[in-house]
């Protein structure tokens, strides 16, 4: 007989998924995580990918160690946990923390805030559009 596994609620992997990110973000390690928050690294990589459940009291400490409010975790969290009962706009996709968990993603974004001239910032993002635009029209040919 095959054992049925429940699956995570989807608020408890969206969550997960939002510690992971802010953790790779500040380049901060699973095992630094737990340290901080006197857990094992086992225990985060239970909490990122949704399996076990944050306390309330933990992710207010989580928030505090990885430097952002609670309300971070829930931002575009599935089921209208934002109060709006479906009626908000489209949240936006998926594909934004797909790439900020990506390592090309936190490289390109680590480098790019430590450009501190907005025209050079600016000239970056022109020139990445083109390359993009140019792929795009390299890939129709």
């Amino acid at each position: 007989m095959l054992e049925n596994k429940k699956k995570p609620n989807p608020v408890d992997t969206h969550v997960g998924s939002r510690v992971r990110l802010r953790r790779t973000m500040l380049g901060m390690s699973q095992e630094k995580l737990g340290e901080s928050l006197g857990i094992t690294f086992q225990q985060i990589q239970k909490y990122e990918k949704g399996s076990n459940r944050i306390g309330a009291s933990r992710l207010q400490r989580m928030s505090e160690v990885l430097s952002v409010p609670v309300a971070f975790f829930f931002e575009d969290a599935p089921g209208g946990i934002d109060g709006t009962d479906g009626f908000a706009e489209p949240s936006g996709p998926d594909y934004v923390v797909d790439f900020l968990s990506s390592t090309e993603g936190l490289q390109l974004n680590r480098a790019f805030v430590r450009i501190a001239d907005p025209k050079v910032r600016r000239r970056v993002i022109d020139l990445v559009r083109t390359l993009a635009d140019t792929t795009v029209v390299a890939d129709k040919v």
